[in-house]
């Protein structure tokens, strides 16, 4: 591709950095990592000063430095095309906004916010459009002045052509024609001086040479409005590609109901960040064969925006944790058991310093658990197999094994046999049990399951002479007299 591959990410600071627009910054910087020239700016639309924050703007920062996500010009990394804050750029906006002024593009609109909800209301009563019905569009002097001396203050509203045809080329939904009728006259300026979204997006995306606007389909209606800003002010128009929503395994817009929804809160539970890039690239993309695993080097390789799916994906918890797993199956037992130990803490079950002694137990456990975890807070679940020394048989079913005729003895034998060996570890632990089969004449499952529950509390588990090796002779002794003596 000979022209150079300019695109953004522009979120607006207003919360937590969700999940969806991860996806869309992914995308663009996988376009951009593409081509050698291709650049990544990180632009914030701060303009909504009421829910703005600098906490939502470290927030979504630092995530996609977590992710990887790195941006070559924009907000901290400086470039020739700033300030990279809409606030910053206020100047620039009014020099527009003026510019279309002059050129009878723009005017000034008078109407109060309570005029336009009761025109539009009884528009809505008469199944019309509702759009601005351009009261103010060609207002005379002694008009301007009348409302001047009431004090109102005015928006500045575009002159949007009448029956024209507004197109333009979608790289995931093909060729897209709007009517101008349909789009009306809207507000580009706000009483107060602050531009609205569709316009001061225009204006940043031109003067920063933005190739490519990559961005939810959510913004899809907001297109058309500004296609004939950039024509009006004479500006080339960018390749536009709205890419489709996420929604919840229910196909209802994805939100908290579905678990997780920013990138923070994944961070937190222990998700790595290469297995939640992966999965995002695969949410609206899909590469052209069946590999579902890929590096980053190899995702940058394989993306195009021709691959792109226009319907709405789904976010499937089940498959994240699925590749997050495959992630963690190439870290070390010590990685995940650090990546365990916050939560651990957080939930009581150890103290901040942990010793080499009680490390060493931790990464034992950690190996024995590792293959039953998807990411790193799932720890938890197993915790207690760990820290507790009694425990709760889990259901009525597990309680029916402890009370099988067979069960005491099976848990006499196998105590004594524990008790001879020299070396207490799972490789000599595990041919007990089947010492235990033969001698007592019993069936696999009449061993295994009795003991699993005494001195678990489940029917199913990690693998049981692990367990009982990292707990030690007298704690799984006492788990299972414990246990046994409520039956």
């Amino acid at each position: 591709m000979s022209e150079q591959i300019r695109v953004r990410f522009a979120p607006s600071p207003t919360g937590p950095f969700h999940i969806g627009g991860a996806r869309s910054a992914l995308f663009n910087w996988l376009l951009a990592r593409k081509y050698p020239n291709g650049k990544l700016i990180l632009r914030v639309e701060d303009t909504d000063q009421a829910r703005s924050t600098k906490e939502s703007e470290e927030n979504i920062k630092e995530s996609l430095k977590w992710l990887g996500l790195t941006w070559d010009e924009g907000v901290d990394a400086g470039g020739d095309y700033g300030p990279y804050r809409q606030m910053e750029r206020l100047d620039i906006y009014k020099k527009y906004a003026q510019k279309l002024i002059d050129e009878g593009k723009a005017y000034y609109c008078y109407c109060t916010e309570e005029e336009i909800v009761k025109e539009r209301e009884a528009l809505m009563k008469e199944n019309k459009m509702p759009i601005y019905q351009g009261h103010c569009r060609n207002l005379t002097q002694e008009q301007i002045a009348q409302y001047e001396a009431e004090g109102r203050k005015p928006t500045i509203r575009f002159r949007t052509p009448e029956n024209q045809a507004v197109e333009f080329e979608d790289l995931v939904r093909g060729h897209m024609n709007f009517d101008s009728n349909g789009v009306g006259d809207f507000v580009i300026v706000k009483a107060d001086g602050i531009p609205v979204y569709n316009f001061a997006v225009v204006i940043d995306d031109a003067l920063m040479k933005i190739s490519h606007v990559i961005r939810a389909e959510e913004h899809l209606s907001n297109t058309p409005r500004q296609v004939v800003l950039y024509e009006a002010l004479d500006f080339a128009v960018p390749k536009f590609a709205h890419i489709s929503l996420i929604l919840g395994k229910d196909h209802s817009k994805m939100s908290k109901r579905h678990g997780a929804t920013s990138v923070e809160q994944y961070k937190n539970l222990g998700y790595l960040p290469e297995a939640l890039v992966n999965f995002l690239a695969l949410l609206g993309w899909a590469p052209q064969d069946e590999q579902e695993i890929f590096t980053i080097d190899e995702l940058i390789k394989a993306f195009s925006m021709d691959h792109v799916a226009k319907n709405p994906a789904v976010f499937d918890i089940d498959k994240l944790n699925w590749l997050n797993a495959q992630y963690m199956k190439k870290l070390s037992a010590e990685k995940i058991t650090m990546m365990a130990i916050p939560h651990l803490v957080e939930k009581g079950y150890l103290k901040e310093a942990v010793s080499t002694d009680e490390m060493a137990k931790l990464v034992r456990f950690t190996e024995i658990i590792r293959d039953h975890l998807s990411y790193g807070a799932q720890y938890l679940e197993f915790a207690d197999l760990y820290f507790k020394d009694d425990i709760v048989v889990e259901d009525d079913e597990a309680k029916q094994v402890l009370l099988d005729e067979t069960a005491n003895d099976v848990m006499a034998l196998f105590q004594q046999k524990l008790a001879a060996l020299e070396e207490f570890d799972a490789a000599h632990i595990q041919p007990i049990f089947k010492q235990v089969i033969k001698e007592l004449k019993v069936g696999g499952k009449k061993v295994y399951m009795p003991l699993r529950v005494a001195i678990t509390g489940q029917m199913h588990g990690p693998d049981l002479a692990g367990i009982i090796e990292v707990l030690g002779y007298d704690k799984m002794l006492s788990r299972m007299q414990n246990t046994m003596s409520a039956f």
